[in-house]
């Protein structure tokens, strides 16, 4: 059975109430081992301004755990925060105190470790309560001190003095989290979700196929079992879902937020609730055996998720998001530069899809308006969290079929220079509705320390076969894209260039047809 005990060295039980208030630069968790399978990309928020520049809102509030513990024991997370990082940041650390101090062995069944998990989160919730509540106690007793009713500029200076300390205690106890954590125990799997994070499981088969799993449902107000569990409580979930928010989150679940948990009675939308609406209650999956599985976990946050589905529609968007990472997985020389490529490459097509003015699968902007797309103008937070699984550095991964690929630059080099990875590349373009089939044969890999070797992996992307030379014709052209080459690497010419593989000449005499004022205006093959 699962001990009881829950207590924590009273040093980490102080650091644990200080942390919201801290400036947090140091931490215990600085000094654990971290998971050397892992590897964490992100990238901040940004709004694009008319003339395309973008700019960063507020610093970044996601945040990510990706430790390594005793007895086989693996803990990684990705938390969304909002409205500051406070929320996110208390999570992550104390969700590892309450995981990987001793409560979990190998001892343990399936059960226990849901049990534990559902405790760990029951804590660090009432936990970060219990740090706000001198906050909150002051913030109450000055609201009450306040005239109503009275502009600032009319107020006493005692009372504009109690009202800017009203802001203070505003900023330092708002704001929430979501949560998505994965563990590894017995080498087999476990996820708790909390809001409206996603997990992907990808298996890489016999024949070389991924196969791709999500482990469980975001929670907001689109979950149709969210929204059973808000109607027994007496909410009008028809308006709720017209809404589409609650206090300006999607998740019906969430960390932290007190007017969400305290204040909710004063909230048209839930002050018929019976009890608390919104909860941090996490949704747990597992534990499902990963003994002879090649392949990988992903871990996104909401803003990640968001952009890609902005840039490309909601459809695919696993299927995309796994062939990416597989596609980088076979160029990059970690696991963190993988990663980190991923969440560059999700970032530049929502900038492209904003610059295009293009729905996502729609036309263009007619010509002579440029109005960029809604859905585009900004971003979140992003963040991605990548464990490798099995020998999926040393195996062939092939993205999943459905969705889009779009390639990744790589270095090429001629024969007799082994200082960089030599890559071949064979792409076609899909027709709608369909991914691009990748497979890589990198290097063997040290398990431990995943690195590139300056062999030189073949890297193929196409519809079915494995050969490195394929072409496709576009629905309703007849033509080939692409130029057809061999397996041997791209050579370079005696001024260090590469010949194309992407004849251009169909697509910039369409362009030209389209956008000019007369005929004519003809372009070359880029």
């Amino acid at each position: 059975p699962v001990s009881e005990d829950r207590s924590v060295p009273p040093k980490m039980a102080a650091q644990r109430r200080s942390l919201v208030h801290s400036g947090q630069q140091h931490s215990w968790t600085d000094d654990l081992p971290l998971c050397r399978l892992c590897g964490v990309g992100t990238a901040p928020n940004c709004v694009y301004s008319a003339d395309g520049k973008s700019t960063q809102t507020h610093p970044n509030e996601d945040g990510h755990l990706c430790f390594r513990g005793d007895d086989g024991l693996f803990l990684y997370g990705v938390f969304n925060g909002y409205d500051g990082s406070r929320v996110s940041s208390f999570v992550s650390q104390t969700l590892t105190a309450e995981l990987l101090l001793g409560q979990l062995n190998s001892s343990h069944s399936d059960s226990d470790v849901r049990r534990v998990l559902l405790q760990a989160f029951d804590v660090v919730e009432k936990s970060y309560f219990e740090s706000i509540d001198d906050a909150l106690a002051e913030k109450a007793d000055l609201q009450a001190q306040l005239p109503e009713g009275v502009p600032f500029h009319q107020l006493s200076p005692q009372y504009q003095k109690n009202s800017e300390r009203l802001r203070e205690l505003e900023q330092e106890v708002s704001g929430g989290a979501t949560a998505a954590v994965a563990l590894i125990l017995n080498n087999k799997l476990y996820v708790a979700n909390v809001g409206s994070n996603r997990v992907l499981l990808c298996k890489c088969s016999s024949d070389r196929q991924n196969q791709v799993s999500q482990i469980g449902c975001p929670h907001t107000v689109d979950n149709e079992d969210e929204l059973l569990r808000l109607a027994q409580l007496g909410l009008d979930v028809s308006r709720i879902k017209q809404a589409g928010v609650l206090l300006g989150q999607s998740s019906t679940r969430r960390i932290g937020d007190y007017r969400a948990k305290f204040n909710y009675s004063d909230v048209e939308l839930l002050s018929a609730a019976k009890s608390k609406p919104i909860i941090a209650e996490p949704e747990i999956h597992g534990g499902q055996s990963l003994d002879g599985v090649t392949g990988f976990l992903l871990l996104m946050s909401e803003g990640l998720i968001r952009a890609l589905e902005a840039a490309h529609g909601p459809e695919q968007a696993n299927q995309e998001m796994v062939s990416m990472v597989a596609a980088e997985l076979a160029q990059q020389g970690s696991v963190s530069a993988a990663a980190q490529a991923v969440v560059d490459r999700v970032r530049r097509l929502h900038r492209d899809a904003y610059a295009s003015g293009r729905p996502p699968h729609g036309p263009s902007q007619p010509r002579g308006q440029s109005l960029p797309p809604p859905h585009c103008g900004s971003h979140e937070d992003m963040t991605l969290l990548l464990r490798t699984l099995g020998n999926s550095l040393d195996t062939a991964l092939t993205p999943t079929q459905g969705g889009r690929f779009y390639p990744v630059s790589v270095p090429y080099s001629n024969n007799q220079s082994t200082s960089k990875t030599s890559v071949t590349l064979s792409l076609v373009m899909p027709s709608q509705g369909t991914l691009m089939n990748g497979s890589h044969a990198p290097p063997s890999q040290d398990e431990t320390t995943p690195t590139l070797t300056n062999q030189s992996p073949t890297v193929t992307l196409q519809s079915s076969s494995t050969h490195t030379q394929s072409s496709s014709s576009s629905s309703g052209d007849g033509g080939s894209l692409f130029r057809q080459r061999g397996s041997q690497a791209a050579q370079p010419d005696e001024t260090g260039r590469v010949e194309p593989y992407v004849d251009f000449t169909d697509f910039y005499r369409l362009w030209s047809a389209e956008h000019s004022d007369g005929p004519g205006g003809g372009a070359g093959a880029g």
